[in-house]
């Protein structure tokens, strides 16, 4: 490591050298703008149709061949990556000394030619002059040169995480992914506008946050001198609008919850949720299953490879309740179980089941590790006990102990979770109250008691269909990633001295 971080100097410093030749010289090495007028990509395209054609165009050199009086380099933008010839005698009067012999992998240039085809039968432009837009100074990592071709060996999972920009120069083609992040959300977002949803905004930093199980951010607001909140998601706040008269209204943006990371979870993520009134979950259910199949026909396929397994999208989404999942893959009936009938039938699983946990938390422990896994195919799972579902309306069907909700799985994954959303006010009251008494007996997941929201819904809320959707997960599986990590251009990460 000392070794290395010796020869990493030694590059900087004379880079360093470089630059200061260049200024010496009355060439600004850190360019104002330039006229690029050609993609590199609209170029290569060309092919043979395009010889002698004139060109202009900039990018990133990402190798680098020098032979005495003439040089290969190739340059690298957003679409694609060409070559170019630089001669001596092609060039203005001192250019070549002045600037080719200053130049480095990593160096931003922009040149004007012509193509042609070298000898080597590959488009190229033949340089009549060259200008640096912007000088490296710190090498690119791993970006070498092999018979004139660049290759790298930038793999790393971490460091590519850690340092993105340099991840998209030398691994360019993840670009796409991250391209068809942005088709898929505007997709998302034409199918809401589509069907009659306004998008709103609602405040990150919530002075009581609610609306989900999840520990929040904390800061401080040195004006109102109170504590606020990153929130965990926007559910109170849309329903409010709904109150006020509002009737189809979603949400896409970034929600924050003080948990673990895995392969699915990240404490910065995209969400999105849409409330419709007077709708309920089978609505609701219509809906999101048409969301993702017009989403995944507009931007990638109906027919995928993720995790392992094909996913279908075509086909009608299956449906099963909760309880009769967890009937089908462990052979018992949970649903008649209390706390320590299910803590116990945990235990006998061999499931990690710490002190204090209470029923919703064990049965949730339960389903994730003995029924999730085995959750393919797309299915809407329904049917959930009232203990971990506080914002859902009871079971229309006069079982008190269930509530309207569903939660879609593919891959075994959760995708999206909603419901039929509780507009009693007594009810809603009695519920957060339950879970304050969860909270003081240890449970840090548990919602709290939010006036405002109660307050609001003691007004008076139409019949509501709620959905959330995991942005990222969405992405994740029509780009067929297997981390949430390679679809987030920054995601979390520890810090390095750690």
């Amino acid at each position: 490591m000392e070794t290395e971080q010796k020869n990493l100097q030694e590059i900087i410093k004379f880079r360093l050298e470089k630059l200061e030749k260049i200024k010496d010289l009355g060439i600004n090495p850190y360019a104002y703008n330039f006229n690029k007028k050609d993609a590199i990509e609209s170029l290569t395209q060309k092919g043979e149709s395009g010889v002698g054609e004139k060109v202009i165009t900039a990018g990133r050199m990402v190798s680098f061949r020098k032979m005495g009086k003439a040089s290969f380099t190739h340059i690298q933008d957003e679409s694609g990556k060409i070559q170019i010839y630089l001669k001596n005698d092609l060039l203005p009067d001192t250019i070549y000394d002045n600037i080719v012999r200053n130049l480095d992998l990593g160096d931003i240039v922009g040149c004007t030619g012509e193509l042609f085809i070298t000898k080597m039968g590959e488009l190229s432009i033949k340089a009549d002059n060259i200008h640096i837009l912007s000088k490296n100074i710190r090498p690119l990592p791993n970006m070498k040169e092999k018979e004139g071709e660049s290759f790298n060996a930038f793999e790393d999972k971490e460091l590519r995480y850690r340092h993105r920009q340099l991840d998209l120069i030398a691994n360019p083609d993840i670009k796409a992914v991250f391209k068809k992040r942005a088709k898929i959300i505007s997709s998302t977002r034409k199918y809401l506008d589509d069907n009659g949803f306004i998008e709103v905004e609602t405040p990150v930093l919530q002075p009581v946050y609610g609306g989900a199980s999840a520990r929040p951010f904390t800061t401080f607001h040195n004006t109102l001198e109170e504590s606020l909140y990153l929130r965990i998601a926007d559910e109170l706040y849309l329903k409010r609008l709904i109150i006020g008269g509002f009737e189809k209204v979603y949400e896409l943006a970034k929600n924050f919850r003080n948990e673990g990371m895995d392969r699915n979870h990240n404490p910065e993520y995209t969400s999105l949720e849409f409330y419709h009134a007077y709708s309920d979950i089978y609505e609701m259910m219509d809906f999101t299953e048409d969301l993702f199949k017009q989403v995944a026909e507009e931007t990638s396929s109906n027919s995928l490879l993720f995790g392992g397994h094909t996913i279908d999208l075509k086909k009608p989404f299956h449906k099963n309740t909760m309880f009769k999942l967890l009937e089908e893959y462990t052979n018992e009936d949970l649903s008649k179980m209390d706390e320590d009938d299910l803590t116990t039938f945990a235990k006998s699983k061999s499931l990690d089941i710490a002190n204090g946990m209470n029923y919703g938390q064990v049965l949730d422990k339960i389903f994730g590790e003995l029924v999730e896994p085995h959750l393919i195919e797309p299915i809407f799972v329904t049917d959930y006990p009232k203990a971990i579902s506080p914002l859902a309306k009871e079971d229309r069907n006069g079982n008190a102990d269930i509530v309207e909700r569903f939660e879609l799985f593919i891959a075994g994954m959760e995708f999206a979770n909603a419901f039929s959303e509780l507009n009693d006010p007594i009810e809603q009251r009695n519920r957060l109250e339950a879970q304050a008494k969860l909270r003081d007996s240890g449970d840090e997941e548990a919602q709290i008691v939010d006036e405002n929201f109660l307050q609001a819904i003691e007004i008076g809320m139409p019949p509501t269909g709620g959905v959330g959707i995991g942005v990222d997960r969405l992405v994740m599986l029509l780009t067929q990633q297997e981390s949430i990590k390679d679809v987030i251009l920054f995601p979390a990460m520890r810090h390095e001295d750690k």
